[in-house]
């Protein structure tokens, strides 16, 4: 019998044998027990493979779903995850019920058949009767039933991209969307590059100003949440100046938008003169922002340094990693984090269940950089921000961390899993969805709230402070291309360098060079299955034909060919990504399987 229907059975046993004037204390105790939700279930032993606060347990609700984004959790409890893409039947929607409230997954259904433009769906929120979501192009709604876990009818379309406003090229399309408490629905519209330059990510390429793109991109946009068939002209530009946004959330208690901005790319690439390698892996910051109607938030003319504290010019509008210029009269931060994380979800925590220091504070999923080479990969962790009044009332920490399972990041690919969506169950329980696979966990408190303190977070500040995935690098002692570039010039010279040469540019008769190579900066699986499987027949590199054999190098480590493949890739006149032993790893057991 469950603890609830106990206490039900003996209250009532009680009160047939108690004096009238005692009954109204006990109907308070009868209301209360009422009232109790389902206990909360049994954790995993190792929670999951997250690292939380002391208190706090997880468990994962569902394992591979498919790749997810956003998610969305009713007031019964079922969970709705939208998938980047559509799986093979169509289906882009995920519906889960926990039937026997042991906090497992009972019930998975793929739903939703409707045109998704971009195959790059984000966006899942329930507001009023209707669950909405986006797709790259699109945002939909359906009817919720009361009881079903499936909703009813057909999507109606709210809003479609239509293009008509892509001159200058679509790059962050992603479409996160948030309600507020008067029908209105907000989506970002993201930039169409990097920086508004003149020539789109080529080094040195002034911006334009003022920039054009802004009149249809940089932004959000107010919509009507209940009108159907809407493009992005019948909104309202709410605000400009944000370059691109994937995390988005009402905050109900001071009835404000809140966004967490993606910052530019490739500051020492695009500027070397002005920004070294380990400048460019940390800088700039992601921005925290309160978005109040009308502001600008500065984009493409300013960013955020968060190391000093300060906006500053753009090297494309002037700026040299130190001129401010009029940064002061757009808006500033909240907050800055450290660059690359990736905020993919922005939740304020409106719940009873966690203790009070989590009331109304916000919760942040960093879904991970891709582009802190050569220092360790960033994010791949949820953090926590304390709020008082509309503002945070201290530093960013820890929430929840392990989610890559693996203590340094190298490449992206290593990650078996990285943060995206956020979400409260209808007990104050938290919910997070993963990319990769597509894994859902739940986060419940089940320590005592009244003695929940600095010491309970002690653990998470420690990993804040050493952890490559979220302390800032060692300038020296992160640098992950020193010692692998010495040992992969070393594996180079004794395998490869007879045929391709020293200098890399082949023997112009039967080895081709491997200089300035679109293979060697192409894509990474190719040239893994190239050193395993070797090379046999003619090939034409630069219209020029090659035939030289080159024989299988599986009998190279893993670590030995991520290490020659890295020292190819940065040198020759190359300049791309490291690759990763784990990447070696995984198509060595695919090709061998």
């Amino acid at each position: 019998m469950k603890r609830s229907a106990w206490f039900m059975e003996y209250i009532f046993s009680a009160v047939k044998n108690t004096p009238f004037s005692s009954i109204s204390f006990l109907g308070f105790i009868l209301i209360f027990s009422c009232q109790q939700t389902d206990p909360l279930p049994k954790a995993d032993t190792d929670n999951g493979g997250l690292f939380l606060p002391d208190g706090f347990e997880a468990i994962v609700v569902a394992d591979s779903i498919g790749r997810s984004r956003h998610l969305a959790v009713d007031q019964k409890g079922d969970i709705y995850v939208k998938l980047r893409v559509p799986d093979k039947n169509g289906h882009g929607l995920v519906a889960i019920r926990d039937v026997d409230k042991n906090g497992k997954a009972d019930l998975v259904e793929y739903f939703g058949g409707y045109p998704d433009t971009g195959n790059y769906g984000t966006g899942m929120r329930v507001y009023g009767d209707h669950i909405y979501f986006s797709t790259a192009g699109e945002v939909y709604r359906y009817r919720m039933d009361k009881d079903q876990l499936l909703p009813v009818g057909e999507p109606e379309l709210i809003l479609i991209d239509d293009y008509k406003n892509a001159k200058y090229g679509y790059e962050h399309i992603a479409k996160p969307i948030a309600f507020d408490n008067e029908g209105h629905l907000y989506v970002p519209f993201g930039s169409p590059g990097d920086i508004c330059q003149e020539l789109n990510r080529k080094p040195g390429s002034l911006g334009m100003n003022p920039c054009p793109q802004l009149e249809w991109h940089g932004g959000i946009w107010q919509f009507d949440a209940n009108k159907l068939n809407q493009t992005q002209k019948d909104g309202k530009r709410y605000a400009t100046g944000i370059r691109s946004v994937v995390a988005m959330d009402w905050n109900q208690e001071e009835n404000e938008l809140y966004v967490v901005q993606h910052g530019r790319d490739d500051l020492n690439k695009s500027w070397p003169e002005f920004f070294d390698i380990w400048e460019s892996a940390v800088l700039p910051s992601e921005e925290f922002f309160r978005v109040e109607e009308g502001i600008d938030g500065g984009w493409p003319y300013y960013y955020f340094d968060h190391l000093e504290g300060k906006k500053k010019l753009n090297p494309e509008y002037g700026g040299d990693g130190e001129i401010q210029g009029d940064a002061h009269l757009v808006e500033q931060p909240l907050m800055g984090f450290p660059g690359h994380f990736a905020p993919n979800d922005l939740h304020f925590y409106k719940g009873d269940q966690f203790p009070e220091r989590y009331k109304n504070g916000a919760f942040v999923a960093f879904h991970g950089s891709t582009i802190r080479g050569p220092y360790p990969q960033g994010g791949y962790f949820v953090a926590f921000v304390p709020f008082e009044k509309g503002r945070p009332s201290g530093d960013w920490e820890v929430f929840a961390d392990g989610f890559a399972g693996l203590d340094t990041i190298v490449s992206t690919g290593d990650a078996l899993a990285r943060p995206m969506g956020i979400a409260m169950g209808p007990d104050g329980s938290l919910y997070i969805t993963e990319s990769v696979k597509g894994k859902i966990w739940r986060i419940m408190y089940k320590g005592e709230k009244q003695e929940f303190g600095e010491g309970a977070l002690s653990k998470l500040e420690k990993r804040k402070n050493t952890r490559t995935n979220i302390k800032d690098p060692d300038k020296e002692l992160d640098n992950l291309e020193t010692g692998m570039i010495e040992s992969g010039a070393q594996v180079y010279n004794l395998y490869c360098g007879t045929c391709h040469q020293r200098d890399g540019k082949g023997d112009g008769n039967r080895f081709p060079p491997i200089h300035n190579s679109q293979v060697i900066n192409g894509r990474t699986r190719p040239l893994i299955e190239l050193i395993l499987n070797g090379l046999e027949g003619p090939i034409v590199v630069e219209g020029v034909a090659y035939n030289g054999v080159m024989p299988s190098h599986s009998f190279l480590s893993n670590t030995e060919i991520a290490s020659v493949l890295t020292y190819i890739r940065k040198n020759f006149g190359n300049d791309s990504p490291n690759i990763s032993a784990i990447e070696v790893g995984k198509v060595r057991t695919q090709i061998e399987n």
